[in-house]
């Protein structure tokens, strides 16, 4: 500790404070890390939160395209002197480096988030799952390999299934703003309509819908709890933000609806 009382590398730390507002519960967990790890993990939650909110930055996808790609950029060419000046780009090349993070699995992460900038609609509850897979699941399993050291500790599949289990818990807080990552056919399944995402109260079929999906989510936390069986335990603080799962999908109420 030093004498503001905060943990190394986090107390006036640019990184760790984008992270705390950005995403409270992932800067939480990474405070529970080894010193070693603990910047390395803000900086990739760092670089996922400053990928993710560009879609609430711009009103034109394109203008979200170009942002994107400055990010393709600074990974492909980490030299840059642009890249080298952004404190999120330069603390994760030292992220990349501790943790031997494969650049094309970040490249991958840009490419999942410029899905976010369109408003086309999600088609079915696979396809949700695959997009939530794509960035919830990917940064779980990066942030394994920097507490590993870049060691593979094993964990694949449990990140899988419980960044789906950690996306939809997401999902559903942000209800009416999610509403674009509602798959089409289970909105049609449960009768959901337009005006029901246009409310502030929750219609009874949006109601069902949600429920569906804090099962859903229930289960692939439960389905993650078994892979996890022969993690490496030196990646359990990768996983520390997925415990708060359980809770926040055991309860009917959405946060962002009134019931």
């Amino acid at each position: 500790m030093n004498e503001t009382g905060a943990p190394p590398a986090v107390a006036g730390d640019p990184i760790a404070s984008l992270v705390r507002e950005a995403d409270f519960d992932r800067y939480a967990s990474a405070l529970f890390a080894p010193a070693d790890a603990r910047a390395h993990l803000l900086a990739l939650y760092a670089f996922d939160a400053e990928v993710a909110r560009v879609r609430g930055l711009v009103s034109d996808p394109m203008v979200g395209e170009l942002r994107l790609q400055w990010w393709r950029d600074a990974l492909n060419d980490p030299e840059r002197a642009d890249a080298v000046a952004h404190p999120v780009a330069r603390a994760l090349e030292g992220a990349i480096r501790h943790g031997r993070l494969p650049r094309q699995a970040l490249l991958d992460l840009v490419d999942a988030r410029a899905d976010d900038l369109y408003d086309d609609p999600i088609a079915t509850l696979a396809e949700l799952e695959g997009r939530l897979g794509a960035s919830s699941s990917v940064v779980l399993r990066l942030a394994s390999l920097i507490c590993a050291e870049g060691k593979d500790p094993g964990g694949a599949e449990a990140a899988g299934f419980a960044g789906v289990a950690q996306g939809l818990a997401g999902l559903l807080s942000r209800l009416p703003r999610s509403q674009i990552l509602l798959p089409v056919d289970r909105m049609a399944a449960h009768g959901v309509t337009r005006e029901d995402l246009s409310e502030s109260r929750a219609s009874p079929a949006l109601s069902r819908l949600a429920a569906e999906l804090r099962g859903l989510a229930r289960s692939r936390l439960v389905e993650a709890r078994s892979a996890a069986a022969g993690v490496d335990p030196v990646a359990a603080p990768a996983f520390l933000p997925v415990a708060l799962v359980a809770s926040a999908c055991s309860t009917p109420a959405m946060v962002g609806l009134k019931m």
